[in-house]
Parts: structure tokens; C-alpha cells; sequence
């Protein structure tokens, strides 16, 4: 306890809180890889905007070669795959998904957080499912290559493999690590 300026006995502020453990570096390191994605697709429409409406007329008006663009198309392709399967999975330990709570708010507390923990385990097991399949896909691609930068398409499935297992770890996270009195992203909305 302190005081305050009237003398009066004055409250500490309560200490903030950690984050969980699990939210720690192995957390963010997706978020930052996403943020280099992010920042790569802006560059990547940037420049095929430029090529497209600024190059392309300079080079038909001087009759010059054609400028190819079309590495553009495949780098946001590529970069749009791995966006959406890291997004989904960081998603996933953000609890940034939406839920529609239809039934289970009328639960008690303690069955509630058992059905969260469930369908967190169920999101773990689609997870699961997706890296192997996305590993077989990504196999069976692996001998082919994009058109325009000759890129072996093995990258573009291999997305799916490390979204999938990222679903798979965050999710077994969120269901094991949750403590008991915690209460979803939802839930705290109004």
C-alpha cells in the first residue's frame, strides 16, 4: 500500500499479467513470417501495377521488347496460399474465429468449457488431416513446376502441410493449456 497526495492509504495497481507460456516466441514467430507475406504481396501488386500501367505503355510507345509480368500472378499465388494456411492456424490460438452460440451458452460454465476443449481437439484432428493430405498432394506435385518463375509447385501445396500442422499443435494448445476459469474471445464480446 501507499499513499496518496491527501495522505489517505492508496491500492497498488494490480501487476499485469503474463500471457500464457504457449503465447510466447513459438507464437509469434507466424506472426511474423505473416507480416514478411503481407508486406510481400503489397510489393508484389505494386509492382505489376507499375509494369502493367506504367512499363507496359513506355515500351509499346518506344517499340521496345515486351516487359514480362506475369512472375506477378505467381508470386501473389504462392504468397496468397501460405497467408491463408498460417492466418488460419495463428487464427486458431487468437481464437479469432467466429463461433455461433446457438446452444452452448445455455450450459453450465463447466460444460461449456468442455464442448470449447472439444471442438478445439476436433480442430486439432482437421489439422492433422490436412498436412497429410496436403503432404500427398505436395508429393504428387513435387516433379512439376510453375510456368512463369519455374518454381517446383511442391512449395505451393507444402502450405497446407505447415498450416495443417500448425492447426493441429495450436489447437491441441488451446484445448490442453485453457485453464479452467477462462472464457473464450466470444464470450467476452458483448
Amino acid at each position: 500500500m501507499t499513499t496518496s497526495a491527501n495522505g489517505s492509504p492508496r491500492a497498488l495497481a494490480p501487476p499485469a499479467t503474463q500471457p500464457p507460456k504457449w503465447r510466447s516466441w513459438p507464437a509469434s514467430l507466424p506472426r511474423l513470417v505473416l507480416a514478411g507475406i503481407l508486406f510481400l504481396i503489397i510489393l508484389d501488386l505494386l509492382a505489376g501495377v507499375v509494369l502493367r500501367y506504367a512499363v507496359v505503355p513506355i515500351t509499346d510507345y518506344f517499340d521496345l521488347p515486351a516487359v514480362s509480368f506475369f512472375w506477378v500472378e505467381e508470386v501473389g499465388e504462392f504468397a496468397l496460399a501460405w497467408l491463408t494456411a498460417l492466418a488460419a492456424a495463428v487464427a486458431i490460438l487468437e481464437r479469432a474465429h467466429f463461433a455461433l452460440r446457438v446452444f452452448v451458452h445455455r450450459l453450465s460454465p463447466r460444460n461449456q468449457r468442455l464442448v470449447d476443449r472439444l471442438n478445439h481437439l476436433l480442430i486439432a484432428g482437421f489439422g492433422v488431416l490436412v498436412a497429410v493430405y496436403g503432404l500427398r498432394i505436395s508429393r504428387l506435385n513435387s516433379m512439376l513446376e510453375s510456368p512463369g518463375l519455374g518454381l517446383n509447385l511442391a512449395w505451393l501445396y507444402a502450405s497446407t502441410v505447415a498450416g495443417g500442422a500448425l492447426m493441429a499443435i495450436y489447437g491441441i494448445a488451446v484445448a490442453v493449456a485453457a485453464p479452467s476459469g477462462a472464457t473464450s474471445a466470444a464470450d467476452e464480446k458483448p
